[in-house]
């Protein structure tokens, strides 16, 4: 009962930011000239079929969008590519999506079609870096627990296309962004590496960043980092006068969405943050207290209640198991509420996929741990192995649910009755 409460709830938070709905309700002004869409990110997609039924003809274009993520459009060309190492075929793409916006003109319009998982989508190597040592920075990156912040911000000193370069290449014509943003804060300048939108920092953030996480770069991208070479655009750069940026959907408006839902089935729900961020383990002893404490004495909230939360969590992968962040967050939530009756907790990537298996994440209470080793898997190990999707799936606790067409990142929800 509690699980397909949440499980509905989830469903909830992912409709309210439907790409068709977000599109339509934010088209810029038609242009003189032409109208070209671009665009890369898990919701992309999803993103140009929406901004081609409200806007029609005439239209053309080029977005990238995760392998089994594609939608039919009439105009714009979908490509899939490999997330969240790159392959090829977003990095063909990415070059093809330079030249479309290399020579337009001020009367021109080009359209950035922007969502998570965009950095990885459009590959597009800086001075001096072959596209295998991008696939490789890409690697070390998602390896080193790195908040999403950092890994964008050294990603874009790295990139020829990412921190505003490809509207930078764009210039003269004007470049309207619309951002659904997978980032805690909802920095769109963050959102896929900001391909059209410059990313406050410097080379020697990213330096000291990249020394600070212990990211092991190969040694053309750290030679790049030591280089004055592939500078990127300023905020104030004045290619970017005209241009404008709007964030779409988020994960407040998924989590405002789920407790009004909530609250409607007569249970009291509290958003304890939208920006959550943190090794994924730790956040969850965190929780767990948190749950805890509403189960033994009512406080900070009485029972029953609705914990809601997102950002994004990290995992630093040390084991060689499955699985992504948020089953990691609930098997380590299992443990730590192991025996605690009346708590049930549900953590999903509301893309529809957790990590790199075909869950969106998973749910857990306190018997979890238990059953799991009923059936023959130790949590613990399971948790030191980063093997969680193996754990999960051994007892019947994934959520699966396939691509969502949208992508607000990391959806938590944990109810104490």
């Amino acid at each position: 009962m509690d699980r397909a409460l949440l499980e509905h709830l989830f469903h909830t938070a992912v409709a309210a930011d439907d790409p068709a709905r977000a599109i339509a309700a934010n088209l810029p002004p038609r242009p003189k000239g032409r109208t070209i869409v671009v665009g890369a990110g898990k919701a992309s997609a999803q993103m140009a079929r929406a901004f081609e039924a409200a806007w029609g003809t005439p239209v053309e274009g080029l977005v990238v969008t995760r392998y089994g993520y594609g939608a039919p459009t009439e105009h714009i060309e979908i490509v899939e590519a490999a997330h969240p190492v790159p392959d090829e075929a977003g990095f063909l793409a990415a070059r093809r999506m330079m030249a479309k916006v290399h020579g337009l003109g001020p009367e021109d319009l080009v359209v950035a079609l922007i969502s998570g998982g965009g950095s990885a989508l459009l590959p597009a190597p800086g001075p001096g870096m072959s596209f295998a040592d991008e696939q490789a920075v890409n690697r070390a990156l998602l390896a080193s627990g790195a908040p999403i912040s950092v890994m964008n911000l050294i990603r874009n000193e790295l990139s020829a296309i990412k921190g505003g370069r490809l509207a930078a290449l764009a210039a003269p014509a004007q470049v309207a962004t619309l951002v659904v943003s997978d980032v805690p804060g909802d920095d769109p300048a963050l959102v896929a590496s900001g391909p059209t939108i410059p990313i406050a920092g410097s080379r020697v953030e990213a330096r000291h960043l990249v020394a600070l996480h212990g990211i092991a770069l190969p040694p053309a991208a750290s030679a790049l980092l030591a280089s004055a070479d592939n500078p990127s655009p300023q905020p104030g750069d004045p290619r970017f006068v005209r241009n404008t940026v709007r964030v779409v959907a988020s994960a407040a408006l998924s989590l405002d969405a789920a407790a009004r839902e909530a609250a409607a089935r007569g249970i009291p729900a509290h958003i304890l943050s939208d920006t959550i961020e943190g090794e994924a383990r730790d956040v969850a002893k965190v929780m767990a207290g948190i749950a805890r404490e509403v189960h033994l004495r009512d406080r900070p909230f009485a029972k029953p209640a609705l914990l809601l939360s997102g950002g994004e969590t990290t995992v630093t992968v040390s084991g060689a198991g499955k699985g992504g962040r948020n089953a990691e967050f609930l098997l380590a939530f299992a443990l730590a509420i192991e025996g605690v009756p009346g708590i049930t907790a549900l953590a999903a990537d509301t893309d529809g996929i957790d990590g790199s298996e075909d869950n969106a994440g998973a749910v857990a209470d306190g018997a979890s741990a238990a059953r799991m080793r009923q059936a023959g898997i130790d949590p613990r190990a399971a948790l030191a192995n980063n093997d969680a999707y193996s754990a999960f799936k051994a007892i019947g606790d994934l959520v699966v649910t396939g691509p969502t067409g949208t992508n607000v990142n990391d959806f938590r929800a944990v109810l104490i009755r």
